[in-house]
């Protein structure tokens, strides 16, 4: 199964899937379902930290550029906030995960903001200047800076 693994990964999901469902233990490719099912727990991850580098660039550009609001960027706050939710509801032992990458998904975004606004990276606060609570409140927005 290790040579399906490597030229057809969606045929070897499709055999492990039914080596399991038959429960033929004796079959299946160990190595490579270890990995795949570690590499599930870092996507989860990955997903909520992308989402809030999103949502905090948004409202870094929200505070600091307020005179070119758009619906978009709104659009953008409301779904990022929402796909982090999803991704909590699915995965509740993540609950933790937003606060530990609070200040890590800021520096991403603060270093975005100061690329897309065209404004020195100063001008943004060096460490995140919004409570967890607040970034993912459903009707928050900060007010102009």
């Amino acid at each position: 199964m290790s040579e399906t693994y490597l030229a057809d990964f969606n045929s070897w999901i499709a055999q492990t899937t039914q080596l399991l469902r038959e429960r033929r233990w004796h079959e299946i490719d160990v190595l490579h379902l270890i990995e795949e099912v570690e590499d599930l727990g870092k996507s989860e991850r990955r997903g909520i930290a992308s989402q809030l580098t999103r949502l905090l660039l948004h409202l870094l550009k929200w505070q600091y550029q307020s005179q070119r609001r758009s619906d978009s960027w709104l659009d953008s706050i409301t779904d990022a906030r929402t796909q982090i939710e999803l991704a909590l509801e699915d995965s509740p032992s993540l609950k933790s995960y937003p606060a530990e990458q609070l200040e890590e998904s800021y520096q991403r975004a603060r270093r975005q903001a100061a690329k897309q606004t065209s404004l020195e990276i100063a001008m943004f606060p060096d460490a995140c200047p919004y409570s967890l609570e607040l970034v993912l409140a459903e009707d928050w927005l900060p007010e102009s800076g």
